[in-house]
């Protein structure tokens, strides 16, 4: 739910050098993103006032300094190769008009990774290590009102924090705000609907009051509803008597008539505009984002406004490919409209907390959310992992992402961990009690979870009878056990599949292991990777056969930065990892690549948790010099049937459930070496260049097709952009894909051109990639490689309403270029 300040206040934010006066600009307390300076270097004293910075490198924040690179193999894989660590500084200098000095100044960071220390005028004021957790400190004491103040920010990531690429730098956004006296403090509403019928509802809104002042104030606390068109619903006004320097809570309980649900795929939402009124003046506004809906967690399955939904969900980690763990709201939209496309619903954020905008992103899509927070407790997983930090932070980081999440309708569940190793502690329960038992004392209207991997050693030492839904990781094999042993458990994959591939990479004949030689792997998706996987037709087998489940959680549902399984390796010795194949750096679980990308998997997911009738073919059509020998052909579907051609002619029609696909599969709990599948197609043909053709029928009527052509010589550049038009916000992207195709239009691919870009008009090349995980090139360059094909450059606007030009060269290619505008 998005929270957050409405004031007329503005700040006068002036810089300064050591001697000369810099730029001065105005901006509205709400953002404090701009012109901070940044130095990578471990300067002692780098708090203090006086110290010249006039150096120093100015940056925006959300800022990632480890993506600028360079990738080396010097810097540990597992972390993706970049280079998170070392001692950082970031500095802000401003001014707070003198008119403001009885105001209330605090500073509010989203996320800072990590082992944060912050500092105003040089004077500690916190410091906070979980770089996944939002803080906020009160500046007041310090602040020099009419003068220049400093606040300076230290940071001491280290490698191995983390089990992927989590980043370094501010990489979430910062607000500066000014309150007066009496005030809501930051994350003051909690809003609940214990009532929701047709014709009204109840919500319930808890809304914290501060009073600084040592007098008793009286007030005024309205709170107005709005709908989705912004007409007011609702209003409730209550008379509070403040004790003086205190804080405490009002709750008003609203009828709103005729409610419009939130649901999924329909993210209805309402706004709670809540006012402090002294003397008949408002002196404080305050706004939440809210969602009117039901959920309800039984053995027999989820259900959302007591409908049953079965949940098709990934989980993600938090960075955003080429562009870093920087946050951007369009980058974070993205990638959850891709997700939707591919038929998701749901979405786990491993395995930390998830940035305010993703949040947002979920509530505005329609789709729910497993809010998780941690991914260790005591137990180390590695070197400089959260165990380091658990006793004296886990509670307060646990409660503040709860207050900060909870109004969010698009959370329906808290993860506390994920296959957290005390699992294999007898006295482990103790842990998983203490913190489902924070979870339900901050928020009670929604269930805990967690992600078990060790079976049946989680149930053994009682961890999974400490939370209210159980999360299985990797067990297909042992649902049905799981259900006879807990009639009553409620239970679903937190983590399923773990199926790797590269997109347009195919090796044939089959090859049941991973190729070590090509740090790529085969987009046939046969491939047996390391001990957990499984393909995903395992777990949709399973989910049938127990409906009782809620569903699963495919890892994962985007490619992210690190963890380069099949690739890479781990020495036990030392808990650390070693890069025996670099230079793989980048995951490939996904069925969605680094840079956005489908790979085929992402249809055979679409297959199943889509209805719109669709049919997917693979793999390419371009097999010089094999003429004539035969070539494996899958093709993934909805609809009843499908017929395959080739050059038009017929090689006839498979029905899907009853012609099978035989596939490996070798994985814990399941040593049979292979499956019959279900739900792919597939075919043994000739090849011969030209055209392979499938069409899906229904009810024996033809309702979808896929053609893929032949290519012939790479011709031209194509570019397309998911928007031509975006807002000259300064932070809005438009992401444009680069295509190397022949003179007829067809892709190549096979294409691996270097693509050269220049931007021109109002706007700047923010990123390139192209999706290959063992590639070193620079996501900062002003070129990339094509990767079978493809690639991808990203725009950013400027403030400046206009136009942005991007045009694409590359050696014996037609160049070209594409226009985008910004208002």
């Amino acid at each position: 739910m998005q929270t957050y300040k409405l004031t007329a206040l503005l700040l006068f934010l002036m810089f300064f050098s050591s001697c000369q006066e810099k730029e001065i600009e105005v901006l509205a307390d709400q953002d404090f993103n701009k012109n901070w300076l940044f130095i990578k270097d471990s300067i002692p004293n780098a708090e203090a006032i006086t110290i010249d910075d006039s150096n120093w490198r100015k940056v925006n924040v959300p800022h990632d300094w480890a993506i600028e690179g360079p990738f080396s193999d010097k810097n540990n894989a597992r972390n993706g190769g970049l280079p998170i660590d070392g001692i950082a500084w970031y500095r802000k200098h401003f001014t707070v008009d003198a008119k403001n000095k009885n105001k209330q100044i605090s500073i509010e960071f989203d996320g800072v990774m990590d082992n944060s220390k912050v500092y105003i005028n040089g004077n500690f004021v916190g410091e906070r290590h979980y770089g996944y957790s939002g803080f906020e400190y009160d500046l007041t004491p310090f602040i020099k009102f009419g003068e220049n103040n400093v606040i300076a920010v230290q940071l001491a990531p280290e490698i191995l924090s983390e089990r992927w690429y989590p980043g370094a730098g501010i990489y979430r956004k910062v607000r500066l705000k000014l309150n007066e006296p009496i005030h809501i403090p930051q994350w003051g509403t909690y809003i609940t609907t214990p009532k929701v019928a047709s014709n009204k509802a109840v919500v319930s809104v808890e809304t914290k009051l501060k009073n600084t002042l040592n007098t008793t104030e009286n007030i005024v606390l309205e709170t107005t509803i709005l709908d989705i068109n912004n007409t007011t619903v609702a209003v409730s006004s209550n008379k509070i008597e403040l004790a003086k320097a205190s804080e405490q809570k009002e709750v008003q309980k609203i009828t709103v008539p005729n409610p419009i649900l939130w649901d999924i795929g329909k993210p209805n939402l309402y706004t709670a505009v809540s006012r402090v009124i002294k003397d008949n003046k408002t002196i404080d506004e305050y706004t939440t984002e809210f969602g009117i809906r039901t959920i309800e967690f039984k053995k027999e399955g989820f259900y959302l406004n007591g409908k049953a939904v079965e949940l098709n969900g990934v989980c993600m980690h938090h960075d955003l490919g080429p562009l870093g763990a920087a946050v951007n709201y369009r980058a974070t939209e993205r990638q959850m409209q891709i997700m939707q496309q591919m038929g998701a619903n749901a979405l786990r954020t491993s395995h930390n907390p998830p940035s305010t905008e993703m949040l947002q992103v979920c509530d505005r899509l329609g789709i729910v959310v497993i809010d998780e927070a941690f991914d260790e407790w005591k137990e180390a997983k590695v070197p400089n992992g959260y165990h380091k930090y658990f006793d004296k932070w886990a509670e307060k980081d646990l409660r503040d992402m709860i207050k900060r999440d909870r109004n969010h309708p698009s959370v329906i569940m808290w993860s506390i961990g994920n296959e957290i190793l005390e699992q294999g502690k007898k006295d482990g329960w103790k842990i998983a009690k203490m913190l489902n038992d924070i979870c339900h004392n901050e928020d009670n209207t929604r269930p805990t979870t967690a992600g078990f991997n060790y079976y049946p050693a989680s149930f053994k030492n009682k961890l999974a009878y400490q939370i209210d839904v159980v999360g299985v990781n990797y067990k297909p094999a042992y649902y049905s056990e799981i259900r006879e042993q807990n009639p009553d458990m409620i239970f679903y994959g937190s983590e399923t599949s773990s199926q790797t591939s590269t997109r347009g990479y195919y090796e044939f004949p089959l090859k049941e292991r991973v190729s070590k030689e090509t740090n790529q792997v085969s987009s046939y998706d046969v491939n047996i990777g390391p001990s957990w996987t499984y393909p995903p037709e395992v777990e949709f087998e399973a989910q049938k056969q127990n409906p009782h489940s809620l569903g699963e959680f495919i890892w994962t549902g985007f490619d992210y930065l690190g963890e380069p399984t099949p690739y890479g390796g781990r020495d036990n010795s030392t808990n650390g990892y070693w890069n025996d194949d670099w230079p793989s750096h980048a995951s490939y679980f996904a069925p969605v690549d680094l840079v956005g990308f489908p790979k085929d998997r992402f249809y055979l997911y679409q297959s199943q948790w889509t209805t719109e009738p669709m049919v997917h073919v693979l793999p390419h059509w371009n097999w010089e010099g094999k003429e004539g020998q035969n070539i494996p052909v899958y093709s993934y579907t909805n609809c009843d049937e499908v017929e395959l051609f080739v050059n038009g002619k017929s090689y006839g029609k498979k029905i899907k459930g009853k012609d099978t696909t035989t596939i490996f599969a070798e994985y814990n709990g399941f040593k049979g070496g292979t499956i019959d599948s279900k739900y792919r197609l597939s075919w043994n043909v000739p090849y011969q260049p030209g055209s392979l053709k499938v069409v899906g029928y229904k009810n024996g009527k033809p309702v979808a097709t896929k053609e893929i052509k032949t290519a012939s010589k790479p011709y031209k550049i194509k570019l397309i952009a998911d928007r031509t038009t975006i807002n000259a916000s300064g932070e809005d992207l438009s992401f444009i894909t680069v295509r190397v195709e022949d003179k007829d239009g067809n892709l190549c691919p096979k294409a691996n051109h270097l693509i050269n870009f220049k931007v021109s008009g109002n706007g700047n090349l923010e990123a390139v990639g192209n999706g290959n995980s063992a590639s070193l090139e620079s996501f900062q360059a002003n070129y990339i490689t094509s990767f079978y094909g493809k690639s991808l450059a990203i725009l950013k606007a400027t403030e400046n309403p206009g136009e942005i030009t991007l045009t694409a060269t590359a050696d014996n290619l037609t160049s070209a270029t594409i226009t985008i505008k910004t208002k």
